[in-house]
């Protein structure tokens, strides 16, 4: 226990120096242009939570593949840097930090939003129930393609690709997103794997690609600006695993080898707990990886502090909070209210909901 570390120490990450602990998490909002270019109101609504000690940018496709609903942003084309050009440089002129997650959705997607109306990709032709976002409105998840074992290092290829984008673009690093039921989560557990080849059936094989992902990556990056998101308790997308605390322990622990920025872990929500979901403790990972640990989870200040204090997390990440609350370091900072989200506004639309929430006129005092 030490109770002088909290929210609001600064912390050491890499060559970044993050002036709180307070971390916005990577929030997807729908709000992108054509051809899923960024635009100004994103660079405004980043620029307004530059007080974050690090900003992480919402799910970014890496690929036209790797999108599985309307109006998120990609980092596969020149278009779409030059866009997130105009949310970096707003943000690093608020003194603020930011990383952008790189994502595939694997067969969290829809033939309507591949190119050609293909099917999407996966580890195995497994469907998960429930239904896919499109721009028609929502549709029955289809049974997805199972990658050839050829096609994986092209995989690969298109997320050391986006990180060299991300790069371009101005960001001051990487998150790996391989959570919330998403390729690389769709890898990791075998309620969604049941390949017979390297990539499958053993946890050994089922973690090849994050490996191999984030190998590819800090070939790119140095390897304190690469960060690993995992969610060992989540059932979203219909995701599940016979022994989470052996796979994901085995995954953190395998993640040791590369000196990342941080391991960033999304916890059991009520609603993992009540779709049947296994919880798995944030102190296993804790004993199993080695370097900074990040948490994400309903979090508050009082809960932030206590986490931090014990010494079973370093960072702590907000999502809802740091929708509504732009100034959420400089509120936490001195008790002050909060303003409550309105969830009708949080995937699609304009300013409302994204950028016209009002902040303080304070300044913070920590």
């Amino acid at each position: 226990m030490n109770e002088n570390i909290n929210l609001f120490t600064p912390y050491q990450m890499g060559n970044l120096e993050l002036p709180n602990r307070i971390i916005m998490a990577p929030l997807t909002r729908n709000r992108a242009g054509e051809g899923n270019i960024p635009h100004e109101l994103n660079a405004e609504y980043y620029a307004q939570r530059a007080t974050a000690g690090l900003i992480i940018s919402e799910a970014t496709q890496i690929s036209p593949q790797g999108q599985g609903y309307p109006y998120t942003p990609g980092i596969h084309s020149s278009e779409q840097i030059e866009g997130w050009k105009l949310v970096t440089n707003a943000v690093h002129e608020q003194g603020g930090r930011i990383f952008l997650q790189l994502w595939h959705v694997g067969r969290i997607s829809h033939p309507d939003l591949q190119p050609n109306g293909a099917l999407p990709l996966a580890p195995s032709a497994i469907a998960p129930k429930g239904e896919a976002s499109t721009y028609e409105g929502m549709k029955p998840f289809v049974t997805p393609r199972a990658l050839e074992t050829w096609e994986i290092p092209e995989i690969v290829e298109q997320y050391r690709q986006g990180a060299a984008n991300a790069l371009a673009a101005g960001f001051d690093g990487v998150e790996i997103h391989a959570a919330n039921g998403y390729l690389i989560d769709q890898f990791l557990r075998d309620g969604t794997n049941q390949r017979t080849d390297k990539y499958g059936g053993s946890i050994e094989n089922r973690v090849r690609l994050l490996l191999e992902v984030t190998q590819a990556i800090t070939g790119v990056w140095d390897s304190k600006q690469v960060g690993v998101r995992l969610s060992p308790s989540g059932t979203f997308n219909d995701m599940h695993d016979s022994n989470p605390v052996e796979t994901f322990g085995y995954a953190a622990q395998a993640l040791n080898q590369f000196d990342l920025a941080y391991l960033h872990i999304f916890e059991a929500t009520e609603a993992d707990i009540r779709h049947g979901g296994t919880v798995v403790p944030t102190s296993i990972l804790r004993q199993k990886y080695q370097g900074t640990l990040m948490v994400n989870g309903d979090y508050t200040l009082e809960k932030g502090n206590a986490v931090l204090a014990t010494g079973e997390a370093d960072l702590v990440a907000f999502g809802r909070l740091f929708i509504s609350n732009p100034d959420l370091p400089r509120r936490l900072a001195i008790n002050a209210p909060l303003n409550q989200p309105d969830p009708s506004t949080f995937y699609g639309g304009g300013e409302k909901g994204y950028t016209d929430y009002p902040t303080l006129e304070v300044q913070p005092t920590y």
